[in-house]
Protein backbone atom coordinates (compact mmCIF):
# COMPACT_ATOMS: atom_id res chain seq x y z
CA UNK A 1 0.00 0.00 0.00
CA UNK A 2 1.33 3.59 -1.03
CA UNK A 3 2.23 5.67 1.86
CA UNK A 4 1.48 8.55 -0.17
CA UNK A 5 -1.25 9.88 2.65
CA UNK A 6 -1.57 13.62 3.41
CA UNK A 7 -1.04 15.16 7.44
CA UNK A 8 0.96 11.57 8.71
CA UNK A 9 2.30 12.17 11.80
CA UNK A 10 4.67 8.98 12.26
CA UNK A 11 7.93 9.68 11.70
CA UNK A 12 8.68 6.15 10.66
CA UNK A 13 5.14 5.76 8.17
CA UNK A 14 5.12 9.64 6.60
CA UNK A 15 5.95 9.46 3.15
CA UNK A 16 9.39 10.33 2.11
CA UNK A 17 9.74 12.90 -1.29
CA UNK A 18 12.62 13.57 -2.74
CA UNK A 19 12.86 16.96 -4.45
CA UNK A 20 15.43 18.70 -6.66
CA UNK A 21 16.83 22.07 -6.46
CA UNK A 22 14.74 22.60 -3.59
CA UNK A 23 17.52 24.72 -1.86
CA UNK A 24 15.53 28.24 -3.09
CA UNK A 25 12.81 29.97 -5.06
CA UNK A 26 9.95 27.66 -6.33
CA UNK A 27 11.75 24.12 -5.30
CA UNK A 28 11.94 25.39 -1.50
CA UNK A 29 8.29 26.15 -1.41
CA UNK A 30 7.41 22.97 -2.70
CA UNK A 31 9.38 20.98 -0.34
CA UNK A 32 7.59 23.44 2.23
CA UNK A 33 4.50 22.55 1.58
CA UNK A 34 5.17 18.68 1.35
CA UNK A 35 6.87 18.91 4.98
CA UNK A 36 3.91 20.51 6.05
CA UNK A 37 1.30 17.86 5.31
CA UNK A 38 3.10 15.67 6.44
CA UNK A 39 6.00 14.17 4.46
CA UNK A 40 9.49 13.83 5.15
CA UNK A 41 11.53 15.24 2.54
CA UNK A 42 15.32 15.16 1.33
CA UNK A 43 16.39 18.15 -0.19
CA UNK A 44 18.42 18.32 -3.20
CA UNK A 45 20.89 20.93 -3.84
CA UNK A 46 23.98 21.41 -5.85
CA UNK A 47 25.60 24.87 -5.93
CA UNK A 48 22.87 26.23 -2.81
CA UNK A 49 23.89 23.20 -0.14
CA UNK A 50 23.89 26.47 2.41
CA UNK A 51 20.59 27.07 1.69
CA UNK A 52 18.86 24.11 1.70
CA UNK A 53 20.85 22.45 5.09
CA UNK A 54 19.15 26.27 6.97
CA UNK A 55 15.32 24.82 5.07
CA UNK A 56 16.53 21.76 6.55
CA UNK A 57 17.54 22.75 10.49
CA UNK A 58 13.96 24.89 9.93
CA UNK A 59 11.75 22.05 9.37
CA UNK A 60 13.80 19.31 11.47
CA UNK A 61 12.98 22.23 14.40
CA UNK A 62 9.52 21.99 13.07
CA UNK A 63 9.37 18.31 13.33
CA UNK A 64 12.53 15.93 14.40
CA UNK A 65 13.64 13.56 11.78
CA UNK A 66 11.98 15.16 9.09
CA UNK A 67 14.15 16.83 6.85
CA UNK A 68 17.71 15.68 5.19
CA UNK A 69 19.95 17.01 2.56
CA UNK A 70 21.59 15.37 -0.32
CA UNK A 71 23.79 17.42 -3.22
CA UNK A 72 24.69 16.23 -6.45
CA UNK A 73 25.34 17.08 -9.84
CA UNK A 74 22.70 16.14 -11.67
CA UNK A 75 24.20 16.26 -15.04
CA UNK A 76 26.46 13.24 -13.75
CA UNK A 77 24.15 10.34 -14.23
CA UNK A 78 26.51 8.42 -12.14
CA UNK A 79 25.34 10.50 -9.14
CA UNK A 80 21.67 9.34 -9.54
CA UNK A 81 21.93 6.09 -7.86
CA UNK A 82 23.75 6.32 -5.01
CA UNK A 83 21.87 9.92 -4.39
CA UNK A 84 18.50 7.86 -4.33
CA UNK A 85 19.95 4.96 -2.21
CA UNK A 86 21.34 7.81 0.02
CA UNK A 87 17.92 8.98 0.96
CA UNK A 88 16.30 5.36 0.79
CA UNK A 89 18.75 4.48 3.45
CA UNK A 90 18.38 7.91 5.59
CA UNK A 91 14.27 7.41 5.55
CA UNK A 92 13.87 3.26 4.85
CA UNK A 93 12.22 3.92 1.81
CA UNK A 94 11.02 6.42 -1.28
CA UNK A 95 7.65 6.94 -1.96
CA UNK A 96 7.66 10.84 -3.90
CA UNK A 97 10.42 12.12 -6.22
CA UNK A 98 9.93 16.12 -7.93
CA UNK A 99 11.95 16.94 -10.27
CA UNK A 100 12.34 20.64 -9.66
CA UNK A 101 15.50 21.25 -10.89
CA UNK A 102 16.46 23.12 -14.08
CA UNK A 103 18.37 25.43 -16.22
CA UNK A 104 17.00 28.39 -18.14
CA UNK A 105 18.23 31.03 -20.56
CA UNK A 106 18.21 31.90 -24.12
CA UNK A 107 19.50 30.22 -26.97
CA UNK A 108 18.59 32.52 -30.17
CA UNK A 109 18.92 30.45 -33.33
CA UNK A 110 22.85 30.57 -34.52
CA UNK A 111 23.96 31.39 -30.70
CA UNK A 112 23.49 27.96 -29.59
CA UNK A 113 26.75 26.26 -28.56
CA UNK A 114 27.30 22.47 -27.48
CA UNK A 115 27.48 23.51 -23.96
CA UNK A 116 24.39 25.32 -24.11
CA UNK A 117 22.75 21.95 -25.69
CA UNK A 118 24.74 19.69 -22.33
CA UNK A 119 23.46 22.67 -19.73
CA UNK A 120 19.71 22.73 -20.67
CA UNK A 121 18.84 19.55 -22.19
CA UNK A 122 20.88 17.95 -19.17
CA UNK A 123 18.91 19.35 -16.62
CA UNK A 124 15.74 19.43 -18.06
CA UNK A 125 15.48 16.22 -19.88
CA UNK A 126 18.58 13.94 -18.79
CA UNK A 127 18.31 14.04 -15.81
CA UNK A 128 14.88 13.78 -15.10
CA UNK A 129 14.90 10.59 -17.24
CA UNK A 130 17.76 9.25 -15.27
CA UNK A 131 16.67 10.25 -11.62
CA UNK A 132 13.36 8.63 -12.51
CA UNK A 133 15.07 5.46 -13.61
CA UNK A 134 16.86 5.75 -10.84
CA UNK A 135 14.07 5.58 -8.66
CA UNK A 136 11.59 3.51 -9.77
CA UNK A 137 12.36 0.73 -7.96
CA UNK A 138 11.78 2.22 -4.73
CA UNK A 139 8.66 4.45 -5.84
CA UNK A 140 7.54 1.03 -7.32
CA UNK A 141 7.80 -1.08 -4.47
CA UNK A 142 6.09 1.49 -2.02
CA UNK A 143 3.20 2.36 -4.61
CA UNK A 144 4.48 6.06 -4.74
CA UNK A 145 4.41 9.22 -7.52
CA UNK A 146 6.53 10.82 -9.52
CA UNK A 147 5.51 14.88 -10.38
CA UNK A 148 7.90 16.94 -13.01
CA UNK A 149 7.98 20.88 -13.37
CA UNK A 150 7.65 21.57 -17.02
CA UNK A 151 6.84 24.90 -18.25
CA UNK A 152 3.77 25.92 -20.35
CA UNK A 153 6.25 26.63 -23.13
CA UNK A 154 7.17 23.49 -23.80
CA UNK A 155 3.90 23.04 -25.84
CA UNK A 156 4.14 26.87 -26.88
CA UNK A 157 7.86 27.70 -27.50
CA UNK A 158 8.94 31.27 -26.09
CA UNK A 159 11.09 33.19 -28.99
CA UNK A 160 14.25 33.49 -28.34
CA UNK A 161 14.54 29.98 -26.34
CA UNK A 162 14.03 27.26 -29.06
CA UNK A 163 16.54 24.98 -26.95
CA UNK A 164 14.82 25.19 -23.44
CA UNK A 165 11.54 25.05 -24.75
CA UNK A 166 12.53 21.89 -26.72
CA UNK A 167 13.98 20.65 -23.75
CA UNK A 168 10.49 20.88 -21.48
CA UNK A 169 8.99 19.75 -24.41
CA UNK A 170 11.18 16.68 -23.78
CA UNK A 171 10.33 15.71 -20.31
CA UNK A 172 6.32 16.94 -20.81
CA UNK A 173 6.64 13.71 -23.30
CA UNK A 174 8.86 11.98 -21.15
CA UNK A 175 6.42 12.24 -18.11
CA UNK A 176 3.34 10.53 -20.42
CA UNK A 177 6.30 7.84 -20.98
CA UNK A 178 6.89 7.36 -17.87
CA UNK A 179 3.25 6.90 -16.49
CA UNK A 180 2.99 4.25 -19.21
CA UNK A 181 6.40 2.47 -18.08
CA UNK A 182 5.96 2.93 -14.03
CA UNK A 183 2.13 1.63 -14.42
CA UNK A 184 -0.03 0.23 -12.36
CA UNK A 185 2.33 0.85 -9.05
CA UNK A 186 3.83 4.55 -9.94
CA UNK A 187 1.38 7.29 -10.70
CA UNK A 188 2.92 10.26 -12.98
CA UNK A 189 2.39 13.71 -13.74
CA UNK A 190 3.56 17.18 -14.33
CA UNK A 191 2.80 20.64 -13.42
CA UNK A 192 3.36 23.35 -16.15
CA UNK A 193 4.27 26.87 -14.19
CA UNK A 194 3.55 30.25 -16.18
CA UNK A 195 4.69 33.59 -15.08
CA UNK A 196 5.41 32.77 -11.07
CA UNK A 197 8.81 33.78 -10.33
CA UNK A 198 11.13 35.98 -12.45
CA UNK A 199 14.67 34.48 -13.28
CA UNK A 200 17.53 36.02 -10.69
CA UNK A 201 19.58 37.36 -13.72
CA UNK A 202 16.87 40.00 -15.16
CA UNK A 203 15.98 38.39 -18.29
CA UNK A 204 13.10 39.81 -18.81
CA UNK A 205 12.67 43.85 -18.26
CA UNK A 206 9.80 45.27 -16.69
CA UNK A 207 8.01 46.02 -19.44
CA UNK A 208 8.14 42.18 -20.77
CA UNK A 209 6.94 41.42 -17.70
CA UNK A 210 4.01 43.54 -17.64
CA UNK A 211 3.33 42.08 -21.10
CA UNK A 212 3.25 38.65 -19.94
CA UNK A 213 1.52 39.52 -17.13
CA UNK A 214 -0.96 41.09 -19.17
CA UNK A 215 -1.42 37.85 -21.34
CA UNK A 216 -2.70 35.94 -18.72
CA UNK A 217 -6.47 35.76 -18.38
CA UNK A 218 -6.19 36.34 -14.36
CA UNK A 219 -3.83 39.45 -15.12
CA UNK A 220 -1.43 38.61 -12.41
CA UNK A 221 1.45 36.42 -11.89
CA UNK A 222 1.06 33.43 -9.68
CA UNK A 223 3.11 32.74 -6.58
CA UNK A 224 5.34 29.54 -5.61
CA UNK A 225 2.42 28.30 -3.36
CA UNK A 226 0.30 27.83 -6.50
CA UNK A 227 3.04 25.58 -7.77
CA UNK A 228 3.64 23.93 -4.49
CA UNK A 229 -0.14 23.21 -3.91
CA UNK A 230 -0.37 21.57 -7.58
CA UNK A 231 2.48 19.07 -6.30
CA UNK A 232 0.77 18.51 -3.70
CA UNK A 233 -2.44 17.72 -4.92
CA UNK A 234 -0.72 15.27 -7.54
CA UNK A 235 1.16 13.80 -4.79
CA UNK A 236 -1.36 13.17 -2.19
CA UNK A 237 -4.89 13.78 -3.35
CA UNK A 238 -4.78 12.40 -6.85
CA UNK A 239 -4.90 8.51 -6.89
CA UNK A 240 -6.68 8.07 -10.34
CA UNK A 241 -4.41 10.58 -11.96
CA UNK A 242 -1.52 9.30 -14.23
CA UNK A 243 0.02 10.71 -17.28
CA UNK A 244 -1.35 14.74 -16.98
CA UNK A 245 -0.10 17.91 -17.11
CA UNK A 246 -1.06 20.36 -14.90
CA UNK A 247 -0.91 24.24 -16.59
CA UNK A 248 -0.80 26.68 -13.27
CA UNK A 249 -0.56 30.05 -15.66
CA UNK A 250 -3.25 32.09 -14.90
CA UNK A 251 -4.61 31.04 -17.94
CA UNK A 252 -1.60 32.43 -20.52
CA UNK A 253 -1.48 28.93 -22.21
CA UNK A 254 -5.41 28.99 -22.77
CA UNK A 255 -4.54 31.52 -25.30
CA UNK A 256 -0.81 31.76 -25.74
CA UNK A 257 -0.13 32.77 -29.74
CA UNK A 258 3.68 32.76 -29.39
Amino acid sequence: MSNLHPHATISTTAPVILITGAARRVGATIATTLHAAGARVALHARQSVDAAAALAFKLNTARADSAMVVSADLLDVAAMEPMVAQVAKHFGGLDGLVCNASSFFPTPLGQITEADWHDLVGSNFKAPLFLAQAAAPYLQASGGALVNITDIHAERPLAGYPLYAAAKGALLTLTRALAIEMAPQVRVNAVAPGPILWPDDGQFPDNERQAIVQHTLLKRPGTPDDVARTVRFLMFDAPYITGQVINVDGGRSAHLAT
